[in-house]
């Protein structure tokens, strides 16, 4: 496992591996990939020219790439970062190594290497009175107040992506071009992959959004199809400058928050509750049951301490 927690900048100047990037870019792009999909594997490929290709071996292209130049790089991965993001790193460049035999009928030089394992860790969650803490923090009557509650009252009770929090639309006077739908309680959420989900979210989110639209009608962007808009009348808030409020915010309290720690919360109390795990996977707009397991093992070590109480007791 790698022990260095600190990113360093990435070298993707790639060369005369540059030109088959670009290609595989371009077939992304056609098959509606979202540009952070895009950019990720493309990153991933510019990378491993960079770093290793171009810096360690002779290579000049693609075709005289082998299994053995990705164990270099991915062994050069586990020791100078994390095993998740080694493993990321790995199936990123993964996709590259999919389409490009297949597009030159070569063959995949990553076809019988398997990713590297990742250790199993903890899943982050925040207590009761982290969360408590953290909404009586946003209670007021302004604007800023109102918005970031209605944020992070929905966080809680949605787990979204953050792109899918910040990519949500309203249209106060066409029901039909809002994704929002308070009575109903019901959201329509566009995932990766573009897929579309409907998740539910209850009276207290529902409450906290009605609060913020309220003061959201006099905003200068009111006729803004974006939800979320953003303080002093200044245009919608992006999904960056919801990261920037959510960390702020938990700063201010003394609560540590990063927006997916939300969705980690969500799915975890949601198993420990004995939710069914389908209809996790569903409202979560999860297609592998990779990230359930991963929940799963989680939740169960909750339920495995509680009983632990129960049982031994004296």
């Amino acid at each position: 496992m790698g022990t260095a927690r600190t990113r360093r900048p990435k070298d993707l100047r790639a060369g005369a591996f540059q030109p088959a990037i670009n290609s595989f870019t371009l077939h992304l792009n056609a098959e509606g990939k979202s540009p952070k999909t895009v950019r990720t594997y493309a990153e991933a490929a510019q990378w491993f020219a960079a770093g290793h290709l171009r810096r360690n071996t002779t290579h000049t292209d693609w075709d005289d790439v082998t299994a053995d130049d990705v164990r270099a790089w991915t062994v050069w991965l586990l020791n100078t970062y994390s095993d998740s993001y080694a493993n990321n790193q790995y199936r990123a460049l993964q996709q590259f190594f999919k389409w490009w035999p297949t597009d030159e009928e070569l063959p995949n030089p990553m076809a019988k290497l398997r990713p590297p394992a990742v250790g199993e860790k903890v899943v982050p969650v925040f207590t009761d009175d982290e969360l408590a803490k953290l909404l009586k923090h946003c209670e007021g009557k302004a604007f800023t107040q109102r918005r970031d509650f209605a944020i992070l009252a929905l966080f809680k009770a949605t787990g979204l992506r953050l792109s899918e929090l910040a990519g949500i639309t309203y249209d106060a006077d066409d029901p039909d071009r809002s994704d929002l739908d308070l009575m109903r309680r019901e959201l329509l959420v566009t995932g990766k992959g573009n897929k579309q989900r409907i998740v539910r979210f209850g009276h207290p989110s529902a409450r906290a959004i009605d609060r913020y639209i309220r003061v959201r009608a006099k905003h200068t962007h009111a006729s803004s199809r974006h939800l979320w808009l953003g303080t002093n009348n200044r245009p919608p808030m992006t999904a960056n400058g919801i990261y920037q409020m959510g960390v702020r915010r938990g700063e201010e309290c003394g609560v540590a928050v990063h927006p997916h720690k939300f969705r980690h919360h969500f799915s975890h109390t949601w198993l420990d509750k004995g939710g069914a795990e389908g209809d996790l996977m569903e409202l979560n707009g999860w297609s592998s049951p990779q990230m359930l397991r991963r929940y799963g093992r989680s939740a169960a070590s909750t339920r495995a301490r509680r009983t632990y109480d129960r049982i031994m007791e004296d």
